[in-house]
């Protein structure tokens, strides 16, 4: 089976070099509502510019949407995905569950894939990938390699996986640890990777969540017989440089023969290793490498280490060499506390006091640049010197308007109408004769009309031809045709003058965004909470309803709380698990990630409530989830007040708000070296907690969370780790703005 290589694009002289080194397809942002917008990424035009160029070349471009977007944002929504649309990707990257939604209603073209950050990780999740109108889906990254290959016998779904990059320490779509050190988060886009930093503990200091980097190239073979479609490469904020040797690396172990492949190894990890990463692993894919991918030793940043800083002035600072460097070479200057290191690019630099373009290891170095850099900081290189791209970019020719036909051909005519253009409809006679071999298709006429002979007009992708039989259309007749149909269209019709569809998507979502009826707010303080309460004991409101995780349900249980992540393995005793508390009377289930709704066959009798963490943050959202059958909404975690009440205000569901609690901030399968509290270098107090049953590891936090009571939303509160005594408390992100 070929499997597409997929590669990170994260500005438009990447995805170049991408396609050069061997990538089938690359993935890329625009400005807004991608999951890395401190890359460079991409405006429109330059898009249209890549994707015609992929095109050109049969490669293929996926355009990434993937973040969660508040209620406030979807105005703007429509008016990127109206770009997109006319940008015509390959294929969407989406996490927003009102993002799909409002993708697939206004602009059904668009084919659309399941981020990562939805959280896929088992055959149940696909169920609902399906439901959701996706066509592929990211898995997680902490699946085994074992459990991936249950999935797949278990979809028709294509499956894209990662196989090369930095490796997320938590769950995918569910981190809040960058929101909650400052409200950057990274479930939009904007994460300053927490994970990556040194934190302290009673047992020792240490990198204690940073995960070494993920290098499957010798784990290809088993992907291939697994049948996985897609391989993705990590690392849209990463340089040519980066991506050409990675690519490289990948296409010749893809294009390998089997009886050739142990050979080839290490001529392809010596390219990899000019991609200046960390150390590699298997990262998820076995059991084993999860609990070795935490080296609390190894500092978080990526790189060669190249040196210390041991001495600043102004206008630089100095080390010894203890790797080449060149002019050209990016660094990163790493701090002892671990926190973010700025970044620059060798471009003067002295060697023994003497100007040079490049060090050797022993020589000492003063490097000239305006930042300001820590003493004693670890230097790293984290990129090469790589061409310039800029006339290639240049050239690439601007994108034709593009004109949709409708051609319909019989025996004694072809029928030409144009959809989008002030043009008349127009008639060709013809006499044309029945074929004995070889008729004329719809692909042979629309390849004819596609040479459209002009530097203004191209036939658009959406054009379409009727045939009403079999006829033999000799070729010199249908290309005259063509050409005579383009000349009188080019005399009468400018480019401006052509029209889009996408007008009517627009307007139509206005008109259907006034008429969104929400349920009834009569600005009251609603009474029902929602409790979790440790070992029987008292809630703080006699009235709560009780909640549960299913698998400890009792007597006094009113509602059972299903499993953020259930591996394959565990689904049939989950299963097992709904079937039996529907039995006992439960009525009530708290669905904590989407897989959760293919576990119903009926839930016509039941009251399901979406709930952290499974994130809600829009009306289209909410309207998705209640084609689903749910019954409430809990509005994400991360959410200010204003957001929280702009989406009560448009919601169609019951909303809820966690307000009380210790939240999980960071959720992983790695083994994390120690267990308790610990803190950051700015003292910020943290608990981390290992669970068993689940083989789950959670980052608390030291503070509660406790919020006030909002009108017209409904109250949960988690007993478990949390009392109403609490005085050290805070409100997450509910008094400043959800970055």
């Amino acid at each position: 089976m070929d499997m597409e290589l997929l590669s990170p694009a994260g500005s438009p002289a990447c995805a170049l070099a991408a396609f050069d080194a061997g990538a089938d397809a690359v993935y890329a942002g625009l400005s807004k509502f991608n999951a890395r917008e401190r890359g460079e990424n991409f405006t429109p035009d330059m898009m249209k510019k890549i994707v015609d160029y992929a095109h050109a070349h049969s490669k293929k471009v996926y355009l990434t949407l993937n973040t969660l977007l508040r209620e406030a944002e979807l105005p703007e929504l429509l008016e990127t995905l109206d770009i997109i649309d006319d940008i015509a990707p390959d294929g969407v990257l989406v996490q927003d569950l009102g993002v799909l939604r409002l993708a697939r209603e206004y602009y059904p073209d668009l084919i659309l894939h399941g981020s990562t950050q939805m959280g896929f990780h088992n055959s149940a999740g696909l169920q609902m990938a399906e439901k959701l109108g996706l066509s592929r889906v990211v898995l997680e990254r902490q699946i085994t390699m074992e459990e991936l290959a249950a999935i797949r016998k278990q979809t028709r779904l294509e499956l894209e996986v990662f196989v090369h990059g930095s490796l997320c320490c938590s769950l995918s779509g569910v981190c809040l640890f960058s929101s909650y050190l400052g409200g950057w988060s990274g479930n939009r886009g904007k994460c300053k990777q927490p994970c990556r930093r040194r934190y302290f503990s009673k047992q020792g200091n240490g990198f204690f969540f940073s995960p070494q980097d993920l290098a499957a190239i010798e784990l290809l073979p088993q992907l291939r017989k697994i049948g996985v479609q897609s391989l993705k490469i990590e690392g849209r904020l990463r340089q040519p440089d980066y991506v050409t040797n990675t690519v490289a690396a990948y296409r010749m172990m893809l294009d390998c023969p089997e009886k050739d492949f142990a050979a080839a190894l290490p001529e392809a990890r010596n390219l990899l290793s000019k991609g200046c990463g960390r150390r590699w692993s298997h990262g998820f894919y076995t059991m084993d490498s999860a609990k070795e991918l935490i080296k609390s030793d190894a500092v978080g940043a990526a790189g060669l280490r190249v040196g210390t800083v041991e001495a600043v002035m102004d206008n630089g600072f100095g080390l010894t060499a203890q790797k080449r460097i060149h002019i050209g070479d990016r660094m990163r200057i790493q701090p002892a506390s671990g926190d973010d290191g700025v970044a620059l690019t060798v471009t003067k630099m002295f060697v023994n006091n003497t100007q040079s373009k490049y060090a050797r290891p022993g020589q000492k170095v003063f490097v000239c640049c305006d930042k300001m850099v820590s003493f004693n900081g670890s230097v790293f290189k984290i990129g090469e010197s790589f061409p310039d791209y800029t006339r290639r970019l240049e050239a690439l020719p601007a994108r034709k308007t593009q004109v949709e036909l409708k051609l319909t051909l019989s025996q004694n005519s072809l029928d030409i109408k144009v959809l989008n253009a002030p043009f008349a409809p127009c008639s060709v006679p013809l006499t044309l004769s029945q074929a004995e071999k070889h008729p004329v298709d719809s692909a042979r006429i629309l390849s004819a009309f596609a040479e459209s002979d002009s530097a203004d007009f191209a036939l658009a992708s959406s054009s379409s031809v009727d045939i009403d039989g079999s006829y033999f259309f000799p070729a010199a007749e249908l290309k005259q045709i063509r050409r005579d149909f383009w000349k009188a269209f080019h005399a009468a019709v400018k480019p401006e003058t052509v029209f889009s569809n996408r007008v009517c998507a627009l307007d139509k979502f206005r008109i259907d965004y006034m008429a969104i009826r929400p349920l009834p707010d009569n600005g009251e303080f609603l009474r029902e909470t929602v409790a979790m309460k440790p070992n029987g004991a008292e809630p703080a409101d006699r009235h709560a309803v009780r909640a549960d995780n299913i698998f400890d349900l009792n007597k006094l249980s009113q509602e059972a709380i299903l499993p953020e992540f259930c591996p394959e393995a565990k689904l049939p005793s989950l299963k097992k698990a709904v079937t039996s508390a529907i039995a006992s009377g439960i009525r009530r289930f708290r669905i904590t990630s989407l897989y959760g709704f293919a576990l119903f066959d009926d839930t016509s009798e039941l009251f399901l409530c979406a709930s952290a963490p499974l994130p809600v943050c829009n009306s289209a959202a909410v309207m998705e989830l209640a084609d689903f059958g749910c019954s409430r909404i809990m509005a994400h975690i991360e959410m200010s007040k204003d957001d929280i009440l702009a989406l009560r205000n448009k919601s169609v569901l019951e909303v809820e708000c966690f307000r009380l609690g210790r939240p999980s901030l960071l959720t992983t399968r790695a083994k994390i070296p120690f267990a308790g509290e610990f803190s950051d270098a700015r003292g910020n107090r943290f608990e981390l907690r290992f669970e068993k049953s689940s083989g789950l590891s959670r980052i608390f936090p030291v503070k509660v969370v406790s919020i006030p009571r909002l009108p017209g939303i409904y109250d949960f509160y988690d007993l478990r780790n949390a009392n109403w005594k609490n005085s050290d408390t805070e409100t997450f992100n509910l008094e400043s703005q959800w970055l």
